[in-house]
C-alpha cells in the first residue's frame, strides 16, 4: 500500500476544491423568488415593525416585477420584427399561432402571461396592444404603495406623497382595482396632515363626487334655478331625499331620523366624515350635511350588523343601538375605527350651529350618558351645562 504524502498547500487546494464541489448544489439549486412573494413577505415584516427589512423586499419586488416583464416585453418585440410576423400585420391569434409553430417559446410564454393578467378578449385581437399591455404589466403600484407606507411611518411625508401618486397613476394595473379609491384616501390623508386643505377637501370631494350620486344629484339638483322644468328624476328624487332626511333630523331629532332612514354607502363614509369634522372646526355651515350622511352610513351599517345576529331586531333609540354596539366586538371595533362619538358630537355642534340647538342637546345628552366616549362624554356634559358655538380654528 502506497502512502500518498499531501503538501501544505496541496492541502488548501483540495479543501478549496471539496468547498466548491460541495456548495455549488446547493448554489445552483436556489433561484430568485417571485415578486409577489418579496411583497408579501415584505408586507410581513412592516407589521413586526422591521421597516428597513421591509423597505428591501418591497424594492426587490418592484425591481424584480420591472425586469421580468422587461425580458417579456423584449421577447415579444423580437418576435414582432421577425419579417414573416410584419407581414401577417396586426393579428394577434395568427401571431400567436405562428410563434407557436415555429418554436418561439419566450415569446409564448411572454402571451401566456399576459393572458393570465389581461382579459384576452380586452386586447381586440391586437399584437400592438399586448405589446402595449406587457409593458403596463411592468408597473408594481402595490409595491410603490408599501413604499410609500415606509415613508409616512417614518415622518418622510413628501416622500410618501410622491409614492401614493405614483401608485395611483398605475392604478390600471392594480390586482384590485377597487384599491384606487384607498390610494385616495391616503393621499388625502397626507394633505391632511400637511395642513394642505384645500387639496385635502378637492381629494375627498372628487371621491364623494365620484361615488355617491345621492349627494352629487342632490347638489345638482339644488344649482338648477328656481323655475327649471324637466328636472331629471335622479336628481328630482335625490333632492327630496336629502330635504326629508335633512328637515326628519333638524325636526324630529336623531331616534325618528335613523328610524325612517337607511344608507349603506361605506366607500364614502369617510370622504363625508371628514371633510364634516374639517368644516365643522372651520365654522362653515355645509359640515352638517356631511356629517348627517357619515352618521347614518354608520348606523346602518351597525344596524345591519346586529340585525345579523337578531333577525328580529328594530331599531328604537341610539342609547339602546350602542347597548347591542358594547355586546358586538366586531362593531365596537368599527366604531372606533370611524370615529362614531366624535361624529355623533360634531353632528350635534353643527345643528347647534345652525340654530337646531333642541336637536343638538339630544345628542349631547346621548354622549352624556356614554363613559365609553371619553373626550366626547366630557365636552358634551360642559354643552349641556352651557351651550355655546365650537371655537372657530383659522386653517391655511
Amino acid at each position: 500500500m502506497k502512502i500518498m504524502i499531501v503538501s501544505t498547500s496541496n492541502k488548501r487546494l483540495f479543501f478549496f476544491l471539496l468547498l466548491i464541489f460541495v456548495l455549488t448544489p446547493l448554489f445552483s439549486q436556489q433561484a430568485v423568488q417571485p415578486w409577489w412573494l418579496s411583497l408579501e413577505q415584505g408586507k410581513l415584516l412592516y407589521r413586526t415593525g422591521n421597516y428597513g427589512g421591509a423597505l428591501l423586499l418591497f424594492e426587490d419586488a418592484r425591481r424584480d416585477k420591472r425586469t421580468m416583464y422587461e425580458q417579456m416585453e423584449r421577447d415579444l418585440i423580437n418576435l414582432l420584427s421577425v419579417n414573416e410576423v410584419r407581414r401577417i400585420g396586426d393579428y394577434l391569434d395568427r401571431v400567436e399561432r405562428y410563434s407557436a409553430e415555429r418554436y418561439y417559446t419566450r415569446a409564448s410564454a411572454a402571451l401566456e402571461e399576459l393572458y393570465y393578467r389581461v382579459p384576452k378578449a380586452s386586447l381586440n385581437n391586437s399584437a400592438n396592444a399586448a405589446l402595449q399591455a406587457i409593458g403596463k404589466l411592468k408597473d408594481y403600484p402595490e409595491a410603490e404603495y408599501w413604499i410609500g407606507e415606509i415613508f409616512r411611518i417614518e415622518g418622510e411625508l413628501t416622500l410618501a406623497l410622491a409614492q401614493y401618486n405614483r401608485a395611483y397613476s398605475m392604478r390600471e394595473v392594480l390586482e384590485d382595482l377597487n384599491f384606487s379609491t384607498t390610494l385616495r384616501y391616503k393621499i388625502a390623508d397626507i394633505h391632511r396632515i400637511r395642513q394642505d386643505y384645500n387639496e385635502m377637501e378637492r381629494g375627498l370631494s372628487s371621491i364623494i363626487n365620484d361615488f355617491d350620486t345621492l349627494w352629487i344629484n342632490t347638489r345638482q339638483a339644488e344649482s338648477l334655478p328656481d323655475n327649471a322644468t324637466n328636472v331629471p328624476y335622479a336628481q328630482a328624487s335625490a333632492s327630496f331625499a336629502s330635504q326629508s332626511m335633512t328637515r326628519m333630523l333638524e325636526t324630529e331629532g336623531v331616534n325618528r331620523f335613523l328610524e325612517m332612514y337607511r344608507y349603506n354607502n361605506a366607500i364614502v363614509e369617510q370622504a363625508h366624515r371628514t371633510l364634516g369634522f374639517h368644516l365643522a372646526v372651520t365654522g362653515r355651515p355645509t359640515a352638517q350635511q356631511h356629517l348627517m350622511y357619515a352618521f347614518l352610513i354608520q348606523n346602518t351599517i351597525i344596524i345591519e350588523e346586529v340585525t345579523k345576529r337578531q333577525f328580529d331586531f328594530s331599531f328604537t333609540t341610539l342609547s339602546a343601538l350602542i347597548t347591542e354596539v358594547n355586546r358586538n366586538p366586531l362593531l365596537l371595533s368599527y366604531i372606533e375605527e370611524v370615529e362614531y362619538y366624535k361624529t355623533i358630537y360634531y353632528l350635534g355642534a353643527s345643528l347647534y350651529r345652525n340654530g337646531h340647538s333642541t336637536v343638538a342637546r339630544g345628542f349631547w345628552e346621548f354622549l352624556a350618558a356614554v363613559p365609553q366616549a371619553g373626550e366626547w362624554q366630557n365636552r358634551s356634559i360642559v354643552q349641556l351645562r352651557s351651550p355655546h358655538m365650537e371655537p372657530i380654528v383659522e386653517r391655511p
